[in-house]
């Protein structure tokens, strides 16, 4: 388990450095928001396969895939929230919104992820 943990992480941090970039490209020509959800869409899919290969060392299969979306909904939601809020309520500027509201979920996103990509493993204690 602290082996998926540790490369989920790295996943993770490769995952929203490509988010971010194509956040930045989107954000030249699109609104916030707008930037924001295409580029999250495009990171899911590097995501899932980076995962599957990497974190869990599973085969993807198109059940895993339409299901990983499940892992990213809480994710997605607070990040879109999280953007808004900092970028509307806060007036802090749309730049690096993304990256401090992203922070929240990942350990939400993780249990998710273990479930969808290893179904039936066993809940293992992580401390």
């Amino acid at each position: 388990m602290s082996r998926q943990i540790l490369t989920f992480a790295v996943v993770g941090a490769v995952n929203t450095a490509t988010y971010y970039c194509l956040y930045l490209l989107f954000l030249t020509w699109l609104p916030y928001l707008a930037a924001h959800i295409l580029a999250f869409l495009i990171s899911m899919v590097g995501s899932f396969f980076l995962n599957a290969r990497f974190t869990y060392r599973t085969r993807p299969t198109w059940r895993k895939f339409l299901l990983f979306p499940l892992t990213n909904v809480t994710n997605f939601l607070i990040t879109t929230v999280g953007v808004y809020v900092i970028v509307d309520v806060l007036h802090a500027g749309s730049r690096f919104a993304p990256l401090l509201a992203s922070a929240a979920a990942i350990p939400v996103t993780f249990v998710v992820s273990r479930w969808v990509m290893l179904p039936g493993a066993e809940a293992e204690p992580t401390a």
